[in-house]
Parts: structure tokens; sequence; C-alpha cells
């Protein structure tokens, strides 16, 4: 584990990947809690919409690597993947407090511990279930606390077209030609892979009135060279 309270500046907001994953297992209402208990400013998950139209967290396309029981996420129905047991940390099973939460749960951990929920939109979700998620943030009161991320760009246009003012961050692992037009065309800030970010890119994004923020930055000597880079945001698995 590291200590990121000596990083600077202190305005640099830090986020916590799949909750506090350095010390419970990854997107769990246990890491949720554990990322709420320090000073990161938000906590990140992944959604997923199981077969019989319920939204889950986990990030995977299936549940093999977190829970050893192999089921497709998006092909099952919600109460059966809430049976799962998860793995703990030691890839042992036993405690029973470790399953997938629901969305709401996840929201819900958020706003009770005053957090910016980044939620990130897993495979492409048609506009109607997009909208549905907007919905369900809506009503209980946290969608101004809300950051949308996805490695689809649909999902986030479909998010933009919805929200226009909405915090929305592109995830990709590369920087592409295409990138700093798209973004400056749909508004969305930038969300990359810390190795693929430049100074340069940094600086086209502000240009642009964009943010930054990298992802998953797991050393104190990364984080700062990310920091003194000028990036907004750090997307970790360390203690802060």
């Amino acid at each position: 584990m590291y200590d990121t309270l000596h990083l600077h500046p202190a305005n640099v907001k830090m986020i916590a990947h799949r909750g506090l994953s350095g010390l419970e297992p990854e997107n769990t209402n246990s890491a949720f809690i554990a990322a709420a208990n320090h000073s990161f400013w938000g906590i990140e998950t992944d959604v997923h919409r199981t077969a019989d139209g319920q939204f889950i967290i986990i990030h995977d396309d299936n549940t093999k690597r977190v829970a050893g029981d192999e089921m497709i996420v998006e092909k099952t129905v919600f109460e059966t993947l809430r049976s799962i047991r998860l793995l703990d940390k030691d890839g042992q099973k036993g405690r029973k407090d470790l399953m997938m939460p629901s969305l709401e749960e996840y929201i819900g951990i958020c706003k009770k511990c005053g957090k910016q929920a980044v939620l990130e939109l897993k495979n492409q979700f048609k506009p109607e279930f997009i909208y549905q998620i907007i919905d369900l943030i809506s009503a209980m009161g946290w969608l101004e606390h809300t950051t949308f991320i996805s490695f689809n760009l649909p999902n986030m246009i479909c998010v933009r077209d919805r929200l226009p003012e909405q915090p929305a961050q592109f995830l990709i692992s590369e920087r592409t030609d295409w990138l700093v037009d798209t973004l400056k065309k749909y508004r969305l800030d930038l969300d990359i892979k810390y190795t693929a970010l430049t100074r340069e890119l940094v600086d086209q994004m502000h240009e642009a009135g964009l943010k930054v923020n990298v992802w998953t930055v797991d050393t104190i000597e990364e984080a700062q060279r990310m920091i003194d880079l000028g990036v907004d945001y750090i997307t970790t698995d360390i203690v802060e």
C-alpha cells in the first residue's frame, strides 16, 4: 500500500478504482465502504445489465475470476448472480457479505458518504437501458454527483445527448488520431491509461476546456508524475 496524502498539488481528485480494491475485494460493498472511509473524492465501479433487466456491479463479462463459479453476467438473472459468494483477497470463499452489489446499493453508499459516483457502462448499452440507469440515479437524488465513463463511444454519446452538462469521460488505452477532435465534438473528458498520457495531450484537453483522468495508477511515483503532467483526476488502487 502507498500513502497518497503527501502528493501535491492537493487539487487533483483521487478516485478509488472498483472501490478500495487494494484492501477489499473489488466492486463489493465492502470495497466501496472502505473507500468511503478514506479521503477519496470518488468511487469508481462497473455496471452490467442482467438477463432479467436489472443492473448489477461487476467488472468482467463472467463471474469466473471473482467468484470461481462461471456464469455469463448478461445471460443470468439478477437473483442467481446475487446468490454467488465472491472470493476474498486470499482467493478463498467464506465471507457472507461478499456478493455482487446492485446499482442501487452502490449509489446509496456514494450518497450516504458524500462521494462522487464514477460509473463505467460496460459493453454497449441500448439507449433505453442507459436512460433507465440515469433515471434510477436521478430518482435516488445523486445524478449531480455521478460521472459516467465507458470505453464504448456510443454509450458516451448517448449520455451526452440525454445530459448535455453531465460529467462524462471517454475511456481509452492508447491515443488515436481521431481522439482529440472526437472529444471536442461531443464535449467528453478524457479517461486514459496513464502510460499513454503526454503533456501535449493534457494541454490539448485543457485548451478545449476538457478534463483528464488517468487509470490505473498504483505507485506513488507514477501518481506524482501524473500530477506533474497536470491531470485533473487519478484513478487508483492505492490507499489514500
